[in-house]
């Protein structure tokens, strides 16, 4: 594979990327949780309900998996459904 194309598929993985983190973030608004991309489009912040620190979610693991807390929490990233609800859960929980 040459250069331009290794490009081009490194620029579709983080699309992908990206396009699973505001799949994720919609499935977060509808429970009412706050969400934004940041870290050029490469993370989720989620805002916890209560005051304190938010949480980081990345897409990982080849783009298989949504993970947050240092990778210690991992949700499947063709889930972002259940994702958000567990993620609220962890959220709510803390």
């Amino acid at each position: 594979m040459n250069s331009i194309m290794a490009m081009a598929m490194g620029d579709l993985a983080k699309q992908d990327e990206t396009n699973k983190l505001v799949r994720l973030r919609d499935h977060l608004i509808d429970h009412g949780i706050n969400a934004e991309l940041r870290d050029g489009n490469s993370a989720l912040l989620v805002h916890t309900p209560e005051p304190g620190l938010p949480v980081m979610v990345f897409v990982g693991y080849g783009g298989l998996y949504y993970s947050w807390q240092n990778a210690n929490k991992r949700h499947r990233a063709d889930d972002p459904k259940g994702a958000a609800m567990a993620l609220a859960d962890h959220i709510k929980s803390r």
